[in-house]
């Protein structure tokens, strides 16, 4: 009983951090999407 408890603690610690790390402005996801709609408006900018 022991063991299961530690593994579904361990396993509901690592969601949270994946997705404390991957949401939200300052994480992955809002990174991506920023830095994304900067170079499209770099490319944008080309005159061929």
């Amino acid at each position: 009983m022991r063991q299961l408890l530690m593994t579904v603690l361990l396993i509901v610690t690592v969601v949270l951090l994946y997705t404390r790390i991957t949401q939200g402005d300052e994480g992955t996801h809002g990174k991506i999407t920023s830095s994304g709609g900067r170079m499209a408006d770099h490319i944008s900018r080309i005159n061929p």
